[in-house]
């Protein structure tokens, strides 16, 4: 038997975001914070060609081994499913839009910065529920998850923490267009 790099989307995103923090902790104790979060409401200076990359590389960055390995547990776990139904371009660039789409946000809306997969990973929890997907038809996995992680969402943002539960359901939102207007690859 030999190991097969079967996902090569998802298990280059994972390493590379392994290898950024690494980095980060051991020899460039600035990178994460230069080059792989995106800065809030203000500190956005559009004639910062770094500023511009950032909306795309913040969610490689990571705060912690414990912040990294609680994302890609998931991204692990769904994104090989999805990058052979949806295919590994399209699944990169599911990913960078949402990177996009968060990063803008939160500069639009909050005055702290944002690194972090957390928004990527709740695009492809919503997106796994149309991996399914007839024409016509809502899947009610998709409603289910939907209540329960917005729902979850919305509750936890009245507390006091660290984390950007508005990511959570922009990523959330993004992965529902792509799977209502994204059809699945077919053999």
């Amino acid at each position: 038997m030999k190991i097969k790099y079967n996902s090569p989307t998802v298990l280059t995103y994972a390493f590379l975001s392994a290898v950024v923090l690494l980095l980060s902790q051991l020899f460039f104790h600035s990178l994460t914070q230069a080059w792989f979060t995106v800065p809030g409401k203000g500190g956005f200076d559009p004639s910062r060609i770094r500023n511009w990359i950032n909306l795309f590389t913040h969610v490689i960055g990571h705060a912690s081994w414990n912040h990294l390995l609680s994302n890609f547990a998931f991204i692990l776990l769904i994104g090989p499913m999805l990058e052979t139904s949806y295919g590994s371009l399209s699944l990169l660039l599911m990913i960078a839009v949402t990177a996009l789409v968060t990063g803008a946000l939160n500069i639009l809306l909050f005055r702290t910065a944002l690194l972090g997969a957390s928004g990527v990973v709740f695009m492809m929890i919503l997106l796994a529920s149309f991996t399914n997907f007839t024409e016509g038809e809502i899947p009610l996995t998709f409603i289910l998850v939907l209540a329960l992680y917005l729902g979850r969402e919305i509750f936890n943002s009245f507390s006091a923490n660290n984390v950007s539960e508005f990511a959570h359901i922009a990523g959330g939102f993004c992965g529902s267009l792509f799977g209502f207007f994204r059809p699945v690859k077919r053999e």
